[in-house]
């Protein structure tokens, strides 16, 4: 007797000290702990199981199942009574005893050993079994307490390091979420300290040309008056148009450099914007029609009645160039669900090929002849100030769509 415990003292500290979790394993280490038990006690099956609110889980068996034990319930079986009692439990024959849970078909004696972590915490079991009724003596109940301990260290470790992982991980994304936003606050105000003093040193160009050019104009206006030939007038004509065309480049170059500068106050945007299309009389919309869809219930809004306007008329504009007599633009108002008010202006124009699509609210690209290249980005602009988003798409079952999102007052 003295030899057998010496023995099973000896090959006890020998298995433990095989035992190795450094290369983070946690199912091989769980493993070797089952089979380390096993072969100790001789006993036909050892499981180590993790069980969490009243349902369990085996982690690791120390023989190949033939298909993987999913989670069940541990209330009635044996390993429920060791975690409700968190006590080490013996069983010598469950069909004769039966007050402590039901065994694994086919097994008869049974040990159960909780996993305690440092925390005091009964996370699981190490679970033998055998198949013929046994007694289990005290030694044989501490070696698998010996190897409860170290089993229930690795699993309380590993979550603590699933759980820092997760926190890391978390804790990276918003590192990157806040840089990003920083980023793009540097961006905006350097782009606001460009605007500026594109807008102060475009202000001093503009003043220096106004002045020689409006006498030119004069000029060009007198000459109107006169008898001229044909091919004089042409040339007038042209010249004139060209006049214009340059007076209100000059105009939208000031408009978009300068800051935008907003007289914000509450505006109910169902009425704002039933307002502006009753109101609409441009040539680009000579029988063409548009269907507005307003929200069920009206919603406010904080914005610039006059530069909200200046917006809607513009994107309306280019709705109607770009449809074809007899067709309908149709505008509608969505409201989501995060305290926003989507405006979307839709028509059925020619699809936007990507490349072009990208460049639209790029100050001075322009799709038309006689654009200034500005309208678009002056809106943006806009949109921008109002802390709102403008978004364009174009597809060919849909058409061109342009969103503009608002917030809710």
């Amino acid at each position: 007797m003295t030899h057998d415990f010496y023995w099973q003292q000896m090959r006890t500290l020998e298995v433990l000290s095989s035992l190795s979790h450094r290369n983070g394993d946690l199912s091989g280490y769980l493993k070797e702990i089952a089979c380390g038990v096993n072969e100790l006690i001789s006993t036909d099956w050892s499981v180590v199981t993790i069980c969490q609110q009243g349902f369990g889980e085996v982690l690791a068996s120390s023989i190949n199942l033939d298909r993987k034990i999913g989670t069940y319930a541990v209330h009635g079986q044996l390993s429920g009574t060791v975690i409700e009692t968190g006590c080490s439990l013996v069983v010598e024959d469950t069909k004769n005893c039966t007050e402590y849970g039901q065994a694994p078909e086919g097994y008869q004696a049974y040990l159960g050993v909780p996993l305690r972590t440092s925390q005091n915490q009964v996370i699981g079991t190490i679970c033998s079994f055998h198949r013929q009724p046994r007694d289990f003596s005290q030694q044989e109940v501490n070696i698998v307490e010996l190897f409860a301990e170290r089993a229930a260290t690795a699993i309380d470790n590993y979550y603590l390091y699933k759980q820092q992982t997760q926190f890391n991980q978390v804790l990276e994304a918003e590192v990157a979420r806040r840089t990003e936003e920083l980023k793009a606050a540097q961006a905006q105000l350097v782009e606001q300290e460009r605007l500026a003093a594109i807008g102060e040193f475009a202000a001093c160009i503009i003043h220096e040309i106004r002045n020689p050019f409006t006498t030119v104009k004069m000029g060009l206006n007198y000459f109107s008056k006169l008898d001229l030939s044909e091919a004089a007038k042409l040339r007038l004509s042209l010249a004139l148009d060209e006049g214009n065309r340059l007076e209100r480049l000059l105009q939208e170059i000031l408009l978009y450099a300068k800051p935008q500068a907003l007289q914000l106050e509450p505006i109910y945007i169902n009425q704002f914007i039933t307002k502006i299309v009753e109101s609409l009389h441009m040539p680009e919309a000579e029988g063409k029609y548009i269907d507005f869809i307003s929200l069920s219930t009206d919603v406010q809004i904080l914005g610039d009645q006059d530069k909200l306007k200046q917006v809607l008329i513009n994107v309306i504009r280019n709705a109607y160039e770009a449809v074809a007599v007899g067709n309908t633009i149709k505008l509608d108002i969505i409201e989501s669900n995060t305290n926003q008010v989507v405006i979307n202006i839709q028509n059925s124009g020619a699809v936007i090929v990507p490349e072009v699509l990208s460049k639209l609210t790029q100050p001075f690209y322009s799709t038309k002849p006689d654009g200034t290249g500005l309208g678009l980005a002056i809106t943006k602009r806009i949109v921008e100030a109002h802390g709102g988003k403008l978004v364009i798409t174009s597809s060919l079952e849909e058409g061109t769509i342009v969103s503009i999102t608002l917030a809710q007052r």
